[in-house]
């Protein structure tokens, strides 16, 4: 008997105001096969918060393990399961874990589809009040200065000019651990980071 594929199932979990969940994300919760979270700890506090009691297995599912747990998650999905993927805030795959397991899902025909919720980056950029009829995201600023940061003729992902090259809004996350760019100024007016 073949069983039929499962589903993954990408989840936007709230960016600090646990009001803004959305009520199918406490019933994605309550009935996955397996959790796949990015921090088990803030997954135990949502749910809590949330008022849920997960059924299925939960397991950590961050950029340390990601490349070694996409495998046995893809097994379970072909063995039927449902695995709901949830970061830490915001929608996976956007700057947190989740590319690789969407990939191979799709590469092995698993549905896959989302619980929709914020993306900090396009709240940023709804917010701002800068042009947002084209824009370009950069993600996390890089770890050492000078490496692809917005003020970078090129970035350091493809030979392809950066967002600061071409009239755009662009839009680069910070980290307070790592170091403030040091390119020069001088970005189109439109670049935001």
């Amino acid at each position: 008997m073949t069983v039929a594929p499962g589903t993954l199932v990408l989840a936007g979990t709230p960016i600090g105001d646990i009001a803004d969940a959305p009520p199918r994300l406490a019933e994605e919760l309550a009935g996955a096969d397996v959790i796949a979270a990015e921090d088990t700890r803030r997954l135990r506090r949502l749910t809590q918060a949330l008022g849920v009691t997960p059924k299925g297995r939960v397991v950590s599912y961050f950029e340390g393990n990601e490349s070694a747990r996409t495998p046995e998650l893809v097994d379970h999905l072909l063995g039927g399961a449902r695995v709901l993927l949830v970061t830490d805030a915001g929608m996976p795959s956007v700057s947190d874990p989740g590319y690789r397991l969407v990939a191979a899902a799709v590469e092995k025909d698993v549905r896959v589809t989302a619980v929709p919720g914020p993306s900090a980056v396009l709240t940023a950029l709804a917010l701002s009040g800068l042009p947002v009829d084209r824009f370009c995201f950069e993600g996390f600023l890089p770890r050492k200065a000078g490496s692809g940061c917005p003020g970078c003729a090129r970035s350091p992902r493809s030979a392809a000019p950066s967002c600061t090259s071409r009239p755009r809004t662009g839009s680069t996350t910070p980290s307070p651990r790592w170091p403030r760019c040091s390119a020069p100024t001088g970005a189109p007016p439109s670049a935001a980071s």
